[in-house]
């Protein structure tokens, strides 16, 4: 599995591709708010994209899914109880940053349920880490031991925020300590988290 990160938009999320080693498929994690680059990414590498997978619903990481759903027709896969951020995704890039953007479409394929998944011909095991979102997750790629936290954690032991409205602190402190423990099994080392540098646990 190869893989790149492109930092997009004003509030510096990152966005990961993911490539198989044995094919052009490539998905998409957390898009952020430019589909139009990472098409002509694709395009410009020959690749073809097969799913785009939401670490959780907040407008930085999806406002440029119209422009990948409309391109290719594939799933957006993403825990089902972040379905009213989706929603709210325009109206909070309004509020939070003044810009106008594109609607967001729903996700179509529910990841609350699943323990793991393939994608470009690899495993990866969902870890469900409500607490900042309803429904974030975190993806798991054993063979490499790397983690996408999405903004679960973050670099110098950061955490994503819990103060609002549908945040759950509690949840939050569960989540943690469901990393915490996978970490001392020794499942993962690198974690490449939603905004920030990649870092070490």
């Amino acid at each position: 599995m190869q893989m790149e990160t492109f930092i997009l938009g004003s509030m510096q999320t990152n966005c990961y591709l993911l490539v198989s080693d044995s094919s052009n498929g490539a998905i998409v994690i957390d898009p952020a708010d430019d589909g139009d680059f990472i098409n002509e990414e694709l395009m410009r590498r020959g690749l073809q994209l097969e799913s785009i997978v939401l670490t959780h619903g907040h407008f930085d990481h999806c406002l440029g899914l119209l422009s990948l759903k409309s391109a290719w027709n594939v799933p957006i896969m993403m825990n089902f109880a972040d379905q009213f951020l989706l929603e709210r995704a325009q109206e909070s890039a309004s509020h939070w940053l003044g810009i106008e953007s594109d609607p967001v479409p729903p996700a179509d394929f529910d990841l609350a349920k699943l323990e793991s998944i393939e994608l470009v011909d690899e495993k990866f095991q969902i870890i469900q880490t409500p607490g900042h979102t309803p429904g974030s997750i975190c993806l798991l790629h054993k063979k490499d031991k790397i983690l996408f936290s999405g903004d679960t954690i973050f670099a110098d032991n950061n955490i994503g925020r819990t103060d609002f409205a549908y945040c759950d602190r509690q949840k939050m402190k569960e989540s943690l300590a469901k990393l915490k423990e996978l970490e001392k099994q020794g499942l993962y080392g690198e974690v490449f988290a939603g905004h920030g540098e990649s870092f070490f646990k």
